[in-house]
């Protein structure tokens, strides 16, 4: 996966606020993105079909709070700040009501979802354990930082999609309400992400912004090969 993306990322600005740029710039156009499946998911997906992409999905939740909690093990204090922060709102503040991760539990048991290795795609598969391989390894330390960076940034849109779908066929907002708040807090997060933990570190070392470039990059092409592996299930 990293030699897919290795070329890319050694162009990418070593400067702090060339990289940021850059790293903005993948919302629009990073791999994945704007892909169709989304529009259709948000307004033209039978109940069955958003069922079928939620239990892929549910299925490979690495979990958002473990790899943050994984990857800040002795990061330089201003950005380890910043994923304690993000940690702490995936935590619901301390309010078990409010931990992100029930939060999907409950649309799974709405929907009467059974997540299963043995049913979900290879591409689902390989995005979490590329995740969890980076926020597992010291040495991807800082890819793992920028993959991460890489969700926050691109999550909202799809995030509103789905939330979006899954009230047009009729769930409550507690039910859809993991989708519906990523759509909104993870603009936050990003802002966040970028301006507390990118730039600060690649400032301090400007050859981590080539792992972080990796990690991004490597993030969104899993996520893309999802999509389209997702597009030949249900809309072809």
């Amino acid at each position: 996966l990293r030699a897919e993306v290795r070329q890319v990322a050694e162009a990418v600005p070593t400067d702090a606020d060339g990289f940021v740029s850059w790293f903005e710039g993948l919302q629009e156009t990073g791999p994945g993105q704007g892909d169709p499946l989304f529009a259709w998911l948000a307004d033209h997906a039978p109940r069955d079909d958003l069922r079928w992409f939620l239990q892929q999905e549910a299925a490979v939740e690495a979990g958002f709070d473990d790899l943050v909690a994984l990857t800040q093990v002795m990061l330089p204090d201003r950005a380890k700040l910043e994923l304690a922060r993000n940690y702490w709102d995936e935590m619901g503040r301390g309010n078990a009501r409010g931990m992100h991760g029930p939060m999907l539990q409950r649309l799974v048991d709405a929907l009467a979802l059974n997540p299963q290795i043995e049913t979900t795609v290879w591409e689902s598969l390989a995005l979490a354990n590329a995740m969890t391989a980076m926020a597992t390894s010291r040495r991807y330390a800082w890819h793992s930082i920028g993959a991460l960076g890489a969700i926050e940034l691109t999550a909202p849109g799809r995030s509103a999609a789905v939330a979006k779908g899954l009230a047009r066929i009729g769930l409550s907002e507690r039910e859809r309400r993991y989708f519906a708040l990523h759509a909104v807090l993870d603009v936050k997060h990003s802002e966040d992400w970028n301006r507390e933990a990118l730039r600060p570190l690649v400032a301090e070392d400007p050859r981590r912004a080539t792992a972080m470039a990796e990690g991004a990059l490597l993030r969104l092409n899993c996520g893309a090969a999802c999509f389209e592996r997702y597009r030949l299930c249900l809309m072809e």
